[in-house]
């Protein structure tokens, strides 16, 4: 999906483009016809914005201070 965010500006945007890339689908998602695949799906989303925000963490905590 592109280089690393390496910053911290570029990992708040990244996430934020994440997190308004899950709620487009969520907002087009008809609770009428939504079956199983579509709300795993979801779940997908959110658990790899999970391990992003752990990744850039941890991340941050083993980088050295420049």
């Amino acid at each position: 999906m592109g280089s690393p965010a390496k910053d911290k500006n570029s990992q708040v945007t990244f996430l934020k483009q994440r997190l308004n890339m899950f709620l487009d689908v969520l907002d087009a998602i008809e609770p009428e016809t939504t079956d199983l695949d579509d709300i795993d799906r979801l779940i997908s989303i959110i658990d790899e914005l999970e391990s992003k925000c752990r990744e850039f963490t941890n991340r941050d905590v083993t980088e050295p201070v420049k």
